[in-house]
């Protein structure tokens, strides 16, 4: 039986509570389980991510490597088996078995090397931006539109503005509001990864870099530009010019994904409005409270009021 490693253990229970040690008791059993079902060995140490295990493994009888994925289940880990399957291994590394009851997935093996982790900005932004554009295939009936969020947003956007204290100016909020209601409720049926930086690409083997955990959305590839840009925050600290660092990973991104800029640049402008508030509300996973989390917020502040 698998040892579930403690640091997952506390963010879990740290997370969902109640809810989330009962799942972890059941956890091991669930990882035989699939194990035996599966066909698979044990083949390395545990790891995990955010919200999932992922146990290397070995293909029997072929000893291919593969990794077995149980995750917390929640709504927001539905869909990625669903889009793992209309990739097709392009760009993404490749699904070969599911148990979405189990919220549970064998995926293709890839390096532990994250693109986030060669610290070279340029490949970072033409990288992502080319898996972005090959990502962008036509979605199947079941995924979630982000289209039909955009009230949603809207209503959050309009909440956060009266309840919470902040210092955005009017055209900020105004400009993510004009976002949401002009590109929110006429996005294309294509599948976009949903949370596309450069800790979720790998290093592989059949493929230089392939993509992993999408949320598995419908929606305008655009879209995945402003999770790119929010996540190269301690990149643009560094920088001697915020300013021209930032326009760098918007013509960059928009070029190697084959998009219009503006629309990349609209949809980032929301994504920065919408962190510094979830910030003020919720904290961040690497700061809850405290100084650190103050700069964090100034910095979405100052990032969402330099892209308007």
């Amino acid at each position: 039986m698998i040892a579930v490693p403690e640091t997952f253990v506390r963010n879990t229970v740290g997370r969902e509570g109640q809810p989330g040690a009962a799942w972890l008791t059941e956890l091991p059993g669930v990882v035989d389980e699939l194990l035996e079902r599966w066909e698979c060995l044990p083949d390395g140490g545990v790891t995990h991510g955010g919200v999932g295990l992922i146990v290397p493994v070995l293909r029997r009888p072929q000893g291919t490597a593969a990794v077995l994925k149980v995750s917390y289940p929640h709504p927001g880990n539905v869909h990625a088996p669903d889009a793992f399957a209309v990739w097709g291994g392009q760009g993404a590394v490749l699904l070969y078995e599911r148990d979405d009851d189990r919220f549970a997935m064998l995926l293709e093996r890839a390096r532990p090397q994250t693109l986030a982790q060669t610290g070279n900005e340029d490949s970072i932004i033409r990288v992502a931006g080319r898996l972005n554009r090959r990502l962008a295939v036509p979605a199947p009936p079941g995924l979630p539109r982000l289209r039909d969020r955009a009230g949603q947003w809207e209503e959050e956007l309009l909440r956060d503005a009266r309840e919470l204290a902040h210092e955005l100016p009017a055209r900020v909020l105004d400009a993510a509001l004009e976002t949401v209601r002009e590109l929110g409720p006429v996005q294309p049926d294509t599948v976009i990864h949903g949370d596309l930086h450069a800790g979720n690409i790998l290093r592989a083997d059949r493929e230089p870099w392939l993509a992993v955990d999408p949320k598995g959305y419908a929606g305008d590839p655009a879209y995945d530009g402003g999770t790119l840009l929010k996540s190269r925050a301690l990149a643009f600290l560094e920088a001697d010019d915020l300013t021209k660092a930032v326009h760098r990973t918007l013509d960059g991104f928009a070029n190697a994904a084959e998009l219009d800029r503006e629309r990349v640049r609209r949809w980032a402008q929301l994504h920065a409005v919408q962190a510094a508030f979830h910030g003020r509300r919720h904290g961040f996973r690497v700061a809850r409270g405290g100084q650190r989390l103050d700069w964090i917020i100034q910095f979405a502040d100052g990032l969402a009021e330099l892209l308007t």
